[in-house]
């Protein structure tokens, strides 16, 4: 990747980070964390019984039973996802775009990394034709495939792949004997889920899918690093669990005692987890179809967001207004855009989509302004949108792509 490194923009260490919610803590967790601040322990590595008791519960509800003893526990999805990566061995296959921290994990470890295309309905799911053929030229060119990470709800580009696309891929993977980890991070944010299907690859292929579930998606906040992971039933996951708990022991990545208490409490569903949870997807619901109206109506190219606190830009139609401005890859769009903006715009060359092609993912949370009581207040308005401290956010947003569309059309050559 060009010009990234002199200027600090290095794809690993100035990754974006998963997108913030920009509440403040539910004080129910807060008071759970504070009554185990006393345990100066680390949990054992997986987690301890009862976290991972509690996550077969989380999981059990959602009709994915699982045994504790097939859980594993870590201080964020991205040790799972490395242990699982090393343990598993081979290349690795990714759809294009993709989360921007799964990449380099297997980067780091010296394994090849092959982007698969997406269909043009969704993201998160590679198109299963697409998958066979880059099986097929991966092999001939002597790779070795085994490990395929996808997720059906996505993390760029917020859309909720459809079970006939899911079905599809998950057996072209399994023809061909790939191992699955599905990143079910999103899975709890969908928008609309009267009006979407959401299955899980875990329930089509229960012996060939890992399902690892970042609780900073849904049920806290990003600081607190915890992460669970459910393995296949049958001897493969029982030999693929216990070799992670070696990864894991190894990096001695453990959840702290204060954190997996808070987790436990969290995916153990109380009432006013799942009242916060439903709160706040409704007020990203909110926001990113705002988000989307201002920046289709400005000219842009965006799928309609399903899921997550984030959408996913494309700017080509306003190419002649970005060039007018000095911008030419996705670098530079991420620099003028964050400047414009106030808020991270990262490109989409993080995602693993071309450095050329003028990409963003936007975080509905950064509309989420103000003091702690002003954001608490976004979660009870009847119209949050209508309270001053989103509507200047918002507003700024459509100004700045309004702006952009009102200067690429006068860069337009003439008819």
């Amino acid at each position: 990747m060009r010009r990234t490194a002199p200027e600090g923009h290095g794809p690993v260490r100035f990754g974006p980070p998963l997108p913030e919610d920009g509440l403040p803590v539910l004080p129910e967790l807060s008071a759970v964390l504070a009554a185990a601040a006393s345990r100066g322990a680390h949990e054992p590595v997986g987690g301890g019984r009862a976290l991972r008791e509690a996550a077969c519960g989380h999981w059990d509800r959602r009709g994915l039973h699982c045994d504790p003893d097939r859980v594993a526990a870590a201080p964020g999805s991205h040790a799972l996802l490395l242990a699982l990566t090393a343990a598993l061995g081979g290349d690795v296959l990714v759809p294009r775009p993709c989360a921007a921290w799964w990449a380099p994990y297997a980067r780091l470890l010296g394994r090849p990394v092959f982007h698969v295309p997406t269909p043009p309905e969704s993201g998160g799911v590679p198109d299963p034709y697409a998958l066979l053929e880059t099986v097929r030229r991966v092999r001939a060119e002597g790779g070795d495939p085994r490990l395929l990470v996808l997720s059906v709800a996505d993390d760029p580009t917020a859309t909720v792949a459809p079970p006939e696309l899911l079905h599809e891929t998950v057996e072209a993977a399994q023809g061909e004997g790939l191992h699955l980890v599905s990143d079910e991070t999103w899975r709890d944010t969908l928008h609309d889920p009267h009006d979407t299907v959401l299955l899980s690859p875990a329930e089509m292929v229960p012996d060939r899918v890992t399902v690892v579930t970042d609780l900073a998606g849904a049920l806290l906040p990003p600081g607190w690093p915890a992460a669970v992971a459910r393995f296949p039933a049958g001897a493969d996951g029982e030999d693929l669990h216990a070799r992670v708990l070696d990864i894991l022991t190894a990096l001695d990545a453990r959840v702290a005692a204060p954190i997996a208490a808070a987790s436990g409490y969290a995916l153990g569903e109380p009432e006013a987890v799942t009242a916060r949870v439903a709160a706040t997807v409704r007020l990203h619901a909110l926001l990113a179809a705002e988000a989307h109206a201002a920046v289709v109506a400005a000219g842009a190219l965006a799928r309609p967001p399903r899921s997550g606190r984030h959408l996913y830009v494309d700017l080509a139609p306003l190419r002649p207004a970005l060039t007018a401005h000095g911008v030419g890859d996705a670098q530079e769009l991420e620099d003028f855009l964050s400047a414009r903006l106030g808020m991270p715009a990262p490109g989409g060359h993080r995602f693993g989509d071309d450095l050329e092609a003028p990409r963003v993912r936007l975080s509905t949370g950064a509309l989420v302004a103000g003091s702690d009581t002003e954001r608490a207040e976004c979660l009870t308005s009847p119209t949050p949108l209508e309270l001053p401290q989103v509507h200047r956010a918002s507003s700024r947003l459509k100004s700045v792509f309004d702006d952009l569309r009102d200067e690429a059309r006068r860069w337009e050559p003439p008819r």
